[in-house]
């Protein structure tokens, strides 16, 4: 620990390469799917498939981050938090300028989607009943039931051998392929 000093600069690092990770995974899929639907189903399986595929950096963000969110260590990490809660908000908006996605309050949605999923790391056992996978359908088939203007469009958005899903993977694979940024 000596090279960051305290631990919460060393948790501050920690949660600046997370950030990173998952906001070059997040653009790599909003590249990639086509449709303001397709990139929230997404962005909700990454969010469950982080449970299995980078747990434990995920776990400690995801506790260490109410702790830390005055820290002024965490600056970066925040602004980072908050490009990634804004690529959200802006698919949200896309969404319901196209019509695809019901009226609403973007910040309030963008919040109660991203307060859900980080909350999986204290119930989510990646050894229990059920899958990650099987975890971000359920996650998908209820956030955008609620929000699709055609929510019979929700089951294909939502299969786990879907096209969606095997995007998210190979951004996931191809994300950790390439060098840190």
């Amino acid at each position: 620990m000596h090279h960051y000093g305290t631990k919460d600069r060393l948790l501050a690092a920690l949660h600046e390469s997370y950030m990173r990770r998952r906001l070059a995974e997040a653009y790599l899929m909003m590249n990639r799917l086509s449709s303001p639907p397709e990139q929230l189903a997404g962005l909700l399986f990454a969010f469950m498939l982080y449970q299995v595929h980078d747990r434990d950096a995920t776990v400690a963000f995801q506790r260490e981050i109410a702790r830390l969110s005055d820290h002024a260590a965490l600056s970066e990490g925040l602004r980072l938090r908050g490009e990634y809660l804004e690529l959200v908000r802006g698919i949200l908006r896309k969404g319901m300028q196209s019509g695809q996605l019901r009226e609403g309050d973007p910040q309030l949605q963008s919040l109660l989607i991203m307060g859900s999923a980080q909350w999986a790391w204290t119930w989510f056992d990646p050894a229990g009943p059920h899958t990650a996978e099987e975890v971000g359908a359920s996650l998908v088939d209820i956030v955008l039931g609620g929000l699709l203007t055609r929510p019979a469009g929700v089951s294909e958005l939502a299969d786990t051998d879907g096209a969606v899903l095997k995007v998210v993977r190979s951004c996931l694979a191809d994300a950790a392929a390439r060098p840190a940024p």
